[in-house]
C-alpha cells in the first residue's frame, strides 16, 4: 500500500455508471454486512483464498462505523478496472487510534493492512473510509 501516490480513476466514488452497491446497517446488522461484504467479493470474482481477509477488513471498518462514529451506517461497493471498491460512512465524528499499550482499537490498522488502499476522509457531516482490494485474478 503506498498512500503516497494519487489514488486510481474511480477509487474515491463510483466512476460515472457504475453499478452500485448499497447497504444501510446499525450494530446489530453486523452479521448481514459480514453476509454483503462475501456476497459482493464473490460475485466480484474474488480470489476464494482472499474473500475472509475482504470480510474481517470490511466487518472491522463496518463495527468501528457503529460503535465509534454513529448509530447507523452505510457502505456501498463497486467494481473499477475489476478491483472491489467499498465506502463506509458514518454520521460521526473522527478520534484519532488506540493510545500505546491499548488491547483494542486496532480495525483501522487491521483494514489497512488487508487492502490494497484505504483512505480515510473526516468531516462535519461525518467520517468515511474507502478501501480498495483486488478483485478477479
Amino acid at each position: 500500500m503506498n498512500e503516497d501516490v494519487e489514488p486510481q480513476s474511480g477509487y474515491m466514488s463510483p466512476p460515472p455508471g457504475a453499478p452500485v452497491k448499497e447497504l444501510h446497517f446499525r450494530l446489530p446488522d453486523l452479521p448481514q454486512v459480514r453476509q454483503f461484504a462475501e456476497d459482493e467479493a464473490r460475485s466480484a470474482g474474488m480470489p476464494e483464498e482472499a474473500v475472509g481477509d475482504f470480510v474481517i477488513a470490511v466487518n472491522e471498518v463496518a463495527t468501528n462505523a457503529v460503535t465509534h462514529g454513529a448509530d447507523h451506517a452505510f457502505m456501498r461497493t463497486w467494481l473499477v478496472n475489476g478491483d472491489l471498491v467499498v465506502a463506509v460512512h458514518d454520521g460521526g465524528t473522527w478520534k484519532p487510534g488506540p493510545m500505546p499499550g491499548a488491547v483494542g482499537g486496532m480495525g483501522l490498522w487491521v483494514a489497512r493492512l488487508l487492502s490494497t488502499e484505504l483512505t480515510l476522509r473526516a468531516g462535519e457531516d461525518g467520517s468515511t473510509v474507502i478501501m480498495r482490494f483486488p478483485g478477479k485474478e
